[in-house]
């Protein structure tokens, strides 16, 4: 009997970059939090509302994702985090219940996957949705992931 190695695929890449995904958030909520990682699991760390958020440009095999860690109480950790921190409280923490803005926007695919985990007056977070455009996702999330000033 002889191993035969599986070769490397955009899928296998994928999990990897996911697992990696997952292990920066963990660091990025332990660092934010102040904790050790030997001390308690990252949501007992932060007090007050806090969304990790991350936004992916490309299809699912895109790597060029840019993410940071929106605290509300007070509002920090992001370009634009009183007005995110707003949004987010009128709508309850609900990002799907944000205002959609009146804004046109080209017709042009370039899609971007908006990712939030967190927890908003003790309610777990998680929003996972892809756009056509950055344009698009904007007038639907408002200045959530608004990451980039």
């Amino acid at each position: 009997m002889t191993y035969t190695p599986k070769p490397y695929t955009s899928k296998t890449r994928a999990s990897k970059a996911t697992a990696l995904r997952g292990a920066l958030l963990a660091a990025a909520v332990l660092l934010a939090a102040g904790q050790a990682p030997a001390q308690a699991a990252p949501r007992q760390g932060l007090r007050g509302d806090w969304l990790y958020l991350t936004v992916t440009r490309g299809d699912s095999r895109s790597s060029d994702t840019r993410g940071t860690l929106l605290l509300c109480d007070p509002p920090q950790g992001h370009a634009r985090a009183a007005e995110a921190c707003a949004e987010l409280a009128a709508a309850s923490g609900d990002i799907d219940a944000i205002p959609a803005r009146s804004v046109f926007c080209p017709m042009v695919y370039a899609p971007v996957t908006a990712h939030a985990r967190g927890e908003w007056k003790g309610r777990q977070v998680d929003y996972t949705r892809t756009f056509s455009n950055r344009c698009v996702m904007a007038a639907r999330t408002g200045d959530v992931f608004a990451l980039e000033g």
